[in-house]
C-alpha cells in the first residue's frame, strides 16, 4: 500500500506531470491524495474549473489501472459555517481485492466498487466525517477555511483512518517573533489536539490513523532569527500615528552594516536563501518544534527534504522561496504509533519506505507536495480486526 499527499497546486500541467511521475515510479495499489485550499486562493472564480480537473485526472491514461475511486470535494464556498476547501481523492488499483470503506452513520463497512464523486455539501455524506474549526479558534481571520475530513478504510482486515487536515497559519511574522513558542503555535496545538481527540473518541472502534495535509507548522521564529542574526544589531521601525512596530531591520555589526534580515507582518527577507536549501535545510530542523508536543500521540518519519513552503509562484523559479515567510515544513504526513507498526520494514538495503516531496525543480504553487510510499506488513492489523470483526460488510 502506498500513500501520497498532494497539496494546493495552481498549475494543472505540472500537477499531472509530477504526480504521474510518482505514480509510475512507485506503482501504488492504494493511493490517497489530500488537497487543501482546493480551487486555489480565488476559489469563487476557480471552482468552475474543478470539475474539469477531476474528470481529467480520473480519465487520464496514467490512472487507467485504477478502476475504483472515491473523490470528496468541499466546494460549497457560500456556506461560511461549513466550507473548508478540502479535497480528498482515493484511487484503488485493479489488482487490489477486498477493500472496504466505513459508513459512519450505519457503523458498517461497505465494499468499494466503481468511481464516485461527492461535492458541494459533504455534511450529508455518511462515508466521511468533516468539521470546520470554530471561529473562536482563530478570531483574527474573519472567515477561516481550516478544518479536517476523515475517512476509514479496511484492506484485508487491516483498518485505518485517513485524515485530511488544514491548520491555522501565522497571521503576522512580527507577532510570531515575539514569543517562543509563538501564539500561533498554541492555536495549531489546540486545533490538532481537537482532531486527535475526535478520531479516537468513544463513538467508533479505535483504529490506526494517518493524518496528512497542511499543518502550517512553522519554525520557532524567535529562535531562528536570534540564530541567523546572532551578530546583528536590530533597528525598530514604528508607525508614526500609532507607534506600532511595523518593521524590524537586522544589520551586520561590521561589513558596512549590511542588512541581513528585514521583518514585517508579511515580509521575511533574509539575505541568503541557501541556508534553507543547503543539505535540505537540515540545520534548521532543530527549530521545527511544534510536533514535539504530540510525541506520545504522533509519529513522523525522518524529514529529508527542504522546507515545503513558501515557494515562489513564478513558473520560472521552481526552487526559489518567496520572502513573505520564514521557510518551514508546513506539509507533513503523520501517523499514530500503531500505524507505524503497519509499515513493512526493510530487511536489507532496499528502500521500501520513502518520505519525500514532489517537483523539487518546478513551480507547484507556494507549497511543494509531500508523499509517503510504503508497503503494509503481512498480517498487519489482523489480530485486532478479527477480535472486533472490523469488516462487517453491508
Amino acid at each position: 500500500m502506498h500513500l501520497l499527499q498532494v497539496l494546493t497546486l495552481d498549475t494543472t500541467f505540472y500537477l499531472f506531470f509530477c504526480l504521474f511521475q510518482v505514480v509510475h515510479a512507485h506503482k501504488p495499489h492504494f493511493m490517497a491524495l489530500h488537497c487543501q485550499e482546493f480551487g486555489g486562493k480565488n476559489y469563487e472564480a476557480s471552482m468552475s474549473h474543478v470539475d474539469k480537473f477531476v474528470k481529467e485526472l480520473l480519465s487520464s491514461d496514467a490512472m487507467k489501472d485504477y478502476n475504483r475511486a472515491r473523490v470528496y470535494l468541499d466546494e460549497n464556498y457560500k456556506s461560511q459555517e461549513h466550507f473548508t476547501a478540502l479535497g480528498s481523492f482515493y484511487f484503488l488499483h485493479e489488482s487490489l481485492k477486498n477493500i472496504y470503506q466505513f459508513d459512519f452513520k450505519a457503523k458498517k463497512y461497505k465494499k468499494v466498487t466503481g468511481k464516485e464523486i461527492y461535492s458541494d455539501t459533504l455534511e450529508s455524506t455518511p462515508m466521511l466525517e468533516k468539521e470546520k474549526f470554530p471561529q473562536d479558534y482563530f478570531p483574527e481571520c474573519k472567515w477561516s477555511r481550516k478544518g479536517f475530513i476523515r475517512t476509514r478504510w479496511c484492506i484485508t482486515d487491516c483498518a485505518f483512518d485517513l485524515v485530511n487536515i488544514h491548520l491555522f497559519h501565522d497571521a503576522s511574522n512580527l507577532i510570531a517573533w515575539e514569543t517562543s513558542p509563538s501564539v500561533y503555535s498554541g492555536i495549531r496545538h489546540k486545533a490538532l489536539g481537537y482532531v486527535l481527540d475526535r478520531i479516537i473518541d468513544q463513538r467508533f472502534e479505535k483504529v490506526s490513523y494517518f493524518v496528512f495535509g497542511d499543518f502550517n507548522f512553522r519554525l520557532d521564529a524567535k529562535a531562528v532569527v536570534e540564530t541567523l542574526c546572532a551578530k546583528a544589531t536590530m533597528q525598530t521601525v514604528r508607525a508614526a500615528d500609532t507607534n506600532e512596530v511595523v518593521k524590524l531591520i537586522f544589520r551586520e555589526s561590521d561589513n558596512d552594516r549590511k542588512v541581513m534580515l528585514q521583518l514585517e507582518k508579511k515580509l521575511f527577507d533574509y539575505f541568503n536563501q541557501d541556508v534553507f536549501r543547503d543539505n535540505n535545510g537540515t540545520a534548521l530542523l532543530e527549530f521545527d518544534r511544534e510536533l514535539s508536543v504530540f510525541k506520545d500521540r504522533l509519529y513522523e518519519l525522518d524529514i529529508s527534504f527542504p522546507p515545503s513552503y513558501p515557494y515562489s509562484e513564478d513558473s520560472s523559479q521552481g526552487k526559489q522561496y518567496m520572502n513573505t515567510r520564514c521557510p518551514a515544513w508546513c506539509d507533513r504526513i503523520l501517523m499514530s504509533h500503531s500505524a507505524k507498526e503497519l509499515i513493512l520494514k526493510s530487511e536489507n538495503d532496499e528502500k521500501i519506505v520513502i518520505y519525500d516531496h514532489i517537483g523539487p525543480n518546478v513551480c507547484m504553487g507556494d507549497h511543494k507536495p509531500v508523499f509517503l510510499s510504503f508497503r503494509i506488513a503481512a498480517g498487519a492489523g489482523k489480530p485486532i480486526a478479527n477480535v472486533h470483526k472490523c469488516c462487517v460488510v453491508q
